[in-house]
């Protein structure tokens, strides 16, 4: 064997010992664990054959380790196409001493995401990871704060995508907190800065891992998970799906993509959908699926805040963001869940060029002392200032009740929406007939004959000069009063109108939004 021979054949032995991680018994254990390997999700991820490996070669740090055999350190990096268009990607490797982070591991990290920096394309991250190393002392923690500052600078420049898929505790959390998107597997994720054990002997709470950090947990009640996918196969196939709709970065436009529905169709089933009587509630994503191409609509933390709707879809196949009011759920009141999630959902629309359109049907701010002590004054004010501060094409249709300051947050002509439509169904008023009737006419009906027949007659004249979108429309604050059947052919030629649109905030080095 010729030397050249001799040390392509050392080569080749490396990068198969690589591709062993930490060895078959720990693959082993990986797939018991009903888990993929760092390796097999990005093949699953990524194009067929479009990977690219950077760093394979980086030694495991450590040398309290050497006896295991393990070479490679504990991250998969590189880079490779999803439906043909380029995303960097790194993948822990849980196999090697439990996806720990070490000073090379974060460098490897780092080296990828300021590769999509400069090249302007989206990182995703599979997360499966025990922390920081604890063997490393001060040098992964070191590895976590550089990691975190490239996701604050990539913040807004490109889509950061993070999928939880195995453990993610202490300082492990908070790159996936900065990104743009969650995904969490069910079952087999979890996310929290203290674990169960902790917590126990800290505060006596008694909770489990699930319990803690699971993907239910984290997409009902904190909000932390944008998805909750049932199995590592259909959640990255999910992570697919979302970089379709996305741009690869801040400079361009999100992809055109043929979707073979109508621009000019019109929808008979949209007169049918909201309810005679303003009391009864419908589903706002019925709507939806009748306005968006092909009924395609991906709805992003589908599980929290459910009185809000928000997700991606395309119009003439261009993506388009939606955020709706959902009356089936709090009657689409807004409160401090709800306007935390469509404030930052807006916030990432503006950021990538996404136009947003807005279906209104909300009654007002959630009353109550929970949550005015819960700051509802500065979470519903993040609303209005995303919506005030975004500058893509802005398109409302106002489909039933739209009360009170809750009016003006949902994406109102106030705000600098472009085009805002009104269903005629629509009730656009400080507040509803009833409560205004009882405040405006109080001494009359508190000392009148015939009082119920006489507040009934008020609240008729009341909704004839007050809530109705014709008062609105006189005053310019709505453009056109719609037939519903032709929702989708005028929002449409709305945002064709608004293509190139232009719009600017002042000069400043950021606002300071009321976090």
């Amino acid at each position: 064997m010729s030397n050249e021979e001799e040390q392509l054949d050392l080569l080749e032995r490396l990068r198969e010992q690589v591709k062993l991680g930490g060895g078959q018994k720990r693959i082993d254990a990986q797939h018991g664990r009903g888990k993929l390997t760092a390796r097999e999700r990005l093949h699953l991820l990524l194009d067929e054959d479009s990977f690219e490996e950077f760093d394979q070669l980086v030694l495991l740090s450590g040398t309290e380790f050497a006896g295991d055999n393990i070479r490679s350190e504990a991250v998969v990096t590189g880079w490779g196409k999803i439906e043909g268009r380029p995303v960097y990607v790194f993948s822990q490797d849980f196999t090697v001493v439990g996806g720990s982070l070490s000073e090379p591991m974060a460098q490897k990290i780092i080296k990828v995401m300021d590769l999509a920096m400069k090249n302007g394309a989206p990182v995703i991250g599979l997360n499966d990871g025990g922390g920081a190393r604890i063997q490393e002392g001060v040098a992964s923690l070191a590895g976590y704060g550089d990691i975190f500052l490239g996701n604050v600078l990539a913040s807004g420049v490109i889509p950061q995508i993070s999928v939880i898929m195995g453990p993610a505790a202490g300082g492990a959390v908070y790159s996936p907190a900065l990104t743009d998107f969650i995904f969490m597997t069910k079952g087999t994720s979890q996310m929290y800065l203290t674990g169960p054990d902790v917590i126990k002997s800290v505060t006596g709470e008694d909770v489990t891992h699930e319990e803690l950090g699971g993907a239910m947990a984290h997409a009902t009640r904190s909000g932390v998970c944008h998805f909750a996918i049932e199995g590592e196969e259909e959640c990255l196939q999910e992570v697919r799906r979302l970089v379709t709709f996305l741009p690869l970065n801040n400079a361009e436009d999100p992809p055109l993509m043929e979707t073979g529905d109508d621009p000019d169709r019109r929808d008979e089933d949209l007169l049918r959908i909201v309810p005679a009587d303003p009391s009864k509630s419908y589903d706002m994503r019925e709507v939806i699926y009748r306005v968006m191409d092909a009924g395609d609509f991906m709805e992003v933390q589908e599980h929290f805040a459910q009185n809000m709707i928000v997700g991606f879809a395309r119009m003439a196949g261009r993506t388009v963001g939606i955020v709706g009011n959902q009356p089936l759920y709090l009657a689409g009141v807004l409160d401090i869940d709800s306007s935390r999630k469509a404030a930052r959902f807006v916030r990432f629309c503006d950021a990538f060029n996404i136009p947003i359109v807005t279906f209104v049907d909300v009654p007002g701010f959630l009353p109550g002392t929970a949550q005015e002590y819960g700051g509802i004054i500065i979470h519903g004010a993040k609303l209005v200032y995303a919506y005030a501060e975004a500058t893509v094409p802005k398109v409302t249709i106002i489909v039933r009740k739209a009360y009170g300051g809750a009016y003006d947050a949902m994406g109102s002509k106030h705000l600098r929406a472009d085009v805002n439509y009104a269903w005629p169904t629509a009730e656009i008023a400080v507040m509803g007939a009833d409560p205004a009737v009882n405040i405006i006419h109080r001494a009359e009906l508190a000392k009148g004959k015939n009082v119920e027949k006489r507040r009934q007659q008020l609240v008729k004249e009341y909704k004839e000069q007050f809530a109705n979108p014709y008062i609105a429309a006189s005053h310019g604050y709505i453009d056109d009063v719609i037939d519903p059947r032709n929702t989708r052919v005028r929002v449409i030629r709305a945002l064709e109108m608004l293509r190139n649109k232009a719009d600017t905030t002042p000069p400043k080095k950021h606002g300071n939004i009321p976090l």
